[in-house]
């Protein structure tokens, strides 16, 4: 068994609860006033670059899916940015995530080079990891929409340009005649009334 520090471990649990109570920011310009929090975003994106990973034959979603689980640990020391807030802020997302996994050695270095690849898609596995993340934004800029938040309809156009992978492409395009709520109107609920 590989030796770790466990209050190092549990530092480091400690801060990825941040990511919890973190919002994502981007939304409040869309006029949302409780938007998601990173982890949430962070869940359902993890889930997505599984299924996308699977979508385009890539030999390991398990690894694509890890890229995700660890791609926002930064913001849990550097917040979540919006792009306007980034046009005038530079962040050190890279210098954070670093930090947050010194004292994990060659565990924290397979970590980082995850976050890396990810982060900057240089590889095939990283293409996906960007565009399950974009595309999580847009699944979520949906549910924002029917909820009346009509600014959020530009995270959707956005999405739509900046996505690499044809599988991503295609989800994109399905999702412009789907409704968040699709998925629990089509349940037949005839066997709860049924004596």
């Amino acid at each position: 068994m590989a030796e770790f520090d466990e209050d190092a471990v549990l530092d480091f649990m400690f801060e990825m609860g941040q990511l919890k109570r973190l919002p994502r920011t981007g939304w409040f310009r869309a006029g949302v006033e409780d938007p998601e929090s990173v982890a949430d975003h962070n869940m359902r994106a993890a889930q997505l670059a599984y299924i996308l990973a699977c979508m385009e034959d890539h030999p390991e979603p398990e690894r694509i899916c890890t890229m995700i689980v660890f791609h926002e640990i930064g913001e849990a020391r550097v917040t979540d940015l919006d792009h306007v807030a980034k046009l005038y802020t530079r962040r050190a997302e890279d210098k954070a995530a670093e930090a947050q996994l010194e004292e994990f050695g060659a565990l924290g270095d397979e970590i980082y080079d995850l976050w890396d690849e990810c982060e900057h898609g240089t590889t095939e596995a990283g293409v996906i990891a960007k565009d399950a993340d974009k595309l999580e934004a847009a699944i979520t800029a949906r549910e924002y929409v029917e909820n009346g938040h009509v600014a959020a309809e530009a995270w959707i156009e956005d999405t739509r340009k900046m996505l690499t992978t044809d599988s991503a492409k295609r989800l994109i395009e399905a999702l412009e005649d789907k409704s968040f709520n699709d998925w629990w109107q089509d349940l037949d609920f005839s066997e709860i009334h049924s004596p």
